[in-house]
């Protein structure tokens, strides 16, 4: 009983010297709640005295307010004290830190101007009756059908009475890539009136509605057209008919510019990627449209680095060609064929004559083709002989530089006016292929004689034409000195566009 007590007296004493700590660590944690209260507040007014000092520094060197709040947490905990406070005192610190952060009457207002355009809303103008007027140009491959599906013209007595009427089906037949047209339409698509260009000179056919609305009348008119200059440039990054086409080129302007540096580059193998070109050309407008395009006035190219130009030039005599910057003449000489579109029948040399079956020296090229055939000039020259002339049958001859003569045999007819002293240019008809003489089929023979010894005009070694000198070439220079600021001007926009695609694609 005694040892029972004993045991009871010792647990109790235990429980209270446990009591007794349990109390003792009591008040010890609530010691430590004060501390850490007043830490807080001293964190609290350091925060605030952080506050006052951003402030300050943004008023003297104002800022963006993201600059200054990104700025805000190195400058609030830049010193070495770390928060020490429990999970809840530090989340009610921080919820604090926040809300003054936001909230603090110190921290200004961030203030920024916007400027917003309104759009505003179209104003429908109901016009009931008004026709519409399209101004438009052929393109390449247009036909009737095509230029009223694209401007939307829905009339088919309209398209009738253009493919059945004589004079109107005429100008429909005679329109050209370039030409420009005027269509007037009335609100339900049918057609009102059409002028139709036939020439480049201005000549148009009219197509009208009568007032009746029933048959259309057709009229001629002559339209007073203005001539001006075009200037285009272009960069091969294709081809060349595309490079054309982009640049807006007409194809009349693009068969042009081949013809003249079909000599110096091959448009089928020498183009490269970057090469470029610039064209200046005469052009015909109607009403500020362009109708037609008409001669090249000054033209470059630059193919692989190597720059070739030719301009247009008038001599004193009337004659205007083609020549290079240093008044070498473009065109050759001479033609290898007096014929167009021809084949040879018979060579020079000996050979078996077709009338006499024996052999004979042939002293010139037989070229054969039908009758009616036109026969060129090869060079410019001096008719010293025209007329019949034995086995020949109508025979021309004439006379070049260099002691160089052509004669022309068998011939048809020759042109109209032409006599002996006149003088012809190369190109320029003089008569038409036949079968007088001596001959068994319709040909053109043609010899090529130097010192009046013939020669084989296939491989003889054709001379240069003759290029400007003295007088001319100073006229040439002078004449062709806008031509040359011109080119250099497009120039400089070729350079410009290649700057801005180099730019782009860095």
């Amino acid at each position: 009983m005694r040892t029972r007590k004993r045991k009871i007296l010792a647990e109790l004493r235990w429980r209270l010297e446990g009591l007794r700590w349990t109390i003792s660590r009591f008040f010890g944690q609530i010691g430590k709640i004060k501390r850490h209260q007043s830490g807080l507040r001293w964190q609290m007014s350091e925060l605030r005295w952080r506050l006052a000092g951003l402030n300050r520094t943004r008023r003297a060197k104002p800022g963006s307010l993201s600059e200054n709040m990104a700025e805000l947490p190195w400058r609030l905990f830049r010193n070495k004290r770390g928060w020490i406070a429990s999970g809840f005192v530090g989340i009610s610190a921080l919820g604090v830190a926040a809300a003054t952060a936001v909230v603090t009457p110190e921290e200004p207002v961030g203030m920024q101007t916007i400027v917003e355009k309104l759009a505003v809303l179209p104003e429908i103008i109901s016009s009931p009756g008004l026709p519409y007027v399209y101004d438009d140009r052929v393109g390449p491959g247009d036909t009737v059908q095509s230029i009223f599906r694209r401007l939307g013209v829905s009339d088919p007595d309209a398209l009738a009475f253009l493919q059945k009427d004589p004079e109107a089906s005429r100008a429909v037949q005679q329109l050209r890539s370039g030409y420009s047209f005027t269509i007037v339409v009335d609100t339900s698509g049918h057609l009102l009136s059409m002028r139709l260009p036939t020439t480049a000179s201005g000549n148009s056919v009219e197509i009208s509605r009568n007032a009746n609305s029933q048959p259309f009348q057709v009229s001629n008119t002559l339209v007073a057209l203005e001539s001006g200059t075009e200037m285009r440039r272009g960069i091969i990054t294709n081809s060349l008919f595309a490079a054309t086409e982009a640049s807006g080129l007409p194809d009349s302007i693009t068969k042009q510019l081949t013809d003249l540096f079909g000599t110096e580059i091959d448009f089928h193998t020498d183009l490269r990627a970057g090469d470029t070109f610039g064209v200046i050309y005469q052009t015909a407008y109607d009403r500020g449209a362009p109708t037609q395009a008409g001669r090249i006035l000054a033209a470059e190219f630059v193919n692989q680095g190597v720059r070739y130009a030719v301009f247009l030039h008038t001599t004193a005599n009337g004659h205007a060609e083609y020549y290079k910057s240093t008044g070498q003449s473009l065109r050759s000489a001479f033609l290898r064929s007096p014929l167009e579109f021809s084949r040879v029948t018979s060579t020079f040399g000996s050979r078996v004559h077709p009338v006499y079956g024996s052999w004979h020296n042939h002293s010139g090229v037989d070229f054969g083709a039908p009758v009616g055939t036109p026969v060129r000039a090869t060079s410019d020259g001096e008719v010293t002989f025209i007329g019949r002339y034995g086995g020949y049958g109508k025979f021309i001859v004439l006379k070049h530089r260099d002691n160089i003569s052509t004669a022309y045999a068998h011939l048809n007819a020759f042109a109209p006016g032409l006599s002996v002293g006149e003088t012809v240019r190369q190109g320029e008809i003089i008569g038409e292929v036949g079968a007088t003489g001596r001959v068994t089929a319709p040909h053109l023979h043609y010899e090529f004689r130097i010192n009046d010894v013939a020669q084989n005009p296939m491989t003889a070694v054709l001379p240069n034409p003759e290029p400007l000198r003295g007088k001319e070439l100073a006229l040439f220079r002078e004449n062709i000195r806008i031509q040359l600021a011109r080119l250099e001007l497009l120039n400089h926009h070729i350079a410009s566009n290649k700057h801005e695609d180099t730019a782009s694609k860095m």
